[in-house]
């Protein structure tokens, strides 16, 4: 599985790690194309519909720290395995929910399935795959967002519209079970393969490694940008269809078509080309996957102002979709920088902090904040202004990680190579 020995191999994984994803954005936002459906089913408000949202990342951000430590430790592949089953069946017990206590229930057991999964993915791509080739194998296996994510919108708007929001659960969950049991037969890559470690000379976890990424500027910026980009985008993807149906007066099940729609292809455009541009941009400066994402965000503030206040379907519609394609320029970049400046031992216990901060001051409170300023405001777009602001701050920390982000990369790279020098000349040392 060494990058440099065989392109199979690394790529039948990328694409088993892609059809992950893909289900797992399938599961996580089918419940926003039927969630009109399930507040009339129970009674429930905007607040207590968005705290099912919120739920679902609590135990996601929660599970995520052991899943992390587990993954500097243990079979990548046995926690993706094992992930994906467990938050399969869980999404299938959605659809058997009797009431508004067991939905909760069963969205957090998704959470933590999905942590197996979220933390370990990324540090497994980035051994499948040189330093040079990062950027854009990690843009196709998180183009697997939107496309997901815009297939749980429109599986979720026309199961749900023509046989019920439990079908739409069922029909969700079910394809997982296969995947996850695939996942148990491919074999883990050596840690740091692709930034040049062989097998023989594999670092194990070190705590005091782990303990330095609170000094790691661009680790630490890149961090928060991705909590304000997810505050953003985890608020607009559990909302949008709402918003649409009720203030813009879109059937249910054209208004998930449209958003899913305009995701799915705004994201497609978005992450490939900040795939391109990062990789492209990287050969001039160490800078490029942070400039990328900075200016991605700061440039689509305006669009998600005009998206949200615009009441004519030929400029709020052009206007959220450009917004899209800015904002998902940082998908492979910023994912790209989070595994390149740590060392490659400690790799999924950075990702687990990162998850860990970014959703519970992203897509934890979002939700639940946003349905909380409609229930007051009685505007649900008003309430949705909210993610332009979170943009604004997550365009200001890329930039500002921006400035560190070459030299932390450069030490890591330094660390592996004196490692692999020092291991070559003292084999006993190995």
């Amino acid at each position: 599985m060494d990058p440099g020995s065989s392109r199979r191999p690394s790529h039948l994984a990328l694409a088993l790690l892609f059809g992950v994803n893909f289900l797992n954005y399938i599961d996580r936002y089918v419940i926003a194309a039927v969630a009109v459906l399930i507040q009339r089913d129970f009674g429930l408000g905007d607040t207590q519909m968005g705290l099912v949202g919120s739920m679902f990342m609590v135990a996601y951000m929660a599970a995520s720290p052991f899943t992390g430590v587990m993954g500097d430790r243990w079979p990548r592949f046995w926690l993706v395995g094992g992930g994906v089953l467990v938050w399969s069946l869980a999404t299938v017990l959605s659809g058997l929910a009797g009431s508004y206590h067991h939905l909760l229930l069963a969205r957090s057991v998704i959470g933590i399935g999905e942590a197996g999964f979220g933390v370990v993915s990324p540090t497994l791509i980035s051994d499948l795959f040189s330093r040079e080739k990062r950027g854009r194998m990690l843009a196709f296996f998180y183009v697997a967002i939107p496309v997901g994510s815009a297939l749980g919108f429109l599986l979720g708007g026309f199961v749900g519209a023509h046989h019920g929001w439990r079908a739409a659960f069922f029909l969700a969950g079910a394809p997982g079970l296969l995947l996850g049991l695939l996942a148990f037969a491919f074999k883990d890559p050596p840690r740091g393969a692709g930034d040049g470690v062989s097998a023989a000379h594999e670092q194990r976890f070190d705590g005091r490694s782990s303990r330095q990424l609170l000094s790691n500027r661009s680790f630490i910026h890149t961090t928060l940008g991705m909590a304000a980009m997810t505050f953003a985008l985890g608020g607009m993807a559990y909302w949008v269809p709402t918003f649409l149906a009720r203030q813009r007066h879109l059937p249910l099940d054209e208004a998930n078509a449209l958003f899913g729609g305009m995701t799915v292809v705004s994201g497609l455009l978005g992450t490939f080309l900040g795939g391109w541009l990062g990789d492209g941009l990287l050969k001039r400066t160490d800078k490029a996957y942070l400039l990328v994402s900075g200016w991605g965000m700061i440039l689509a503030v305006p669009f998600v102002c005009v998206g949200f206040t615009a009441t004519d379907r030929w400029v709020y519609v052009p206007a959220l979709f450009v917004a899209e394609v800015l904002v998902f320029l940082n998908t492979g970049p910023a994912n790209a920088v989070i595994v390149s400046v740590v060392l490659p031992e400690i790799r999924a216990t950075a990702i687990a902090l990162s998850i860990f901060t970014f959703h519970l001051l992203g897509d934890v409170p979002s939700p639940i904040l946003i349905g909380r300023v409609s229930d007051w405001t009685g505007d649900l777009g008003q309430a949705l202004l909210l993610t332009s602001a979170a943009i604004a701050v997550s365009g200001i920390f890329y930039l500002r990680g921006a400035r560190s982000v070459g030299e932390d990369t450069r030490r890591v790279l330094d660390t592996v190579r004196r490692r692999e020098r020092d291991a070559q000349g003292n084999p006993d040392a190995a």
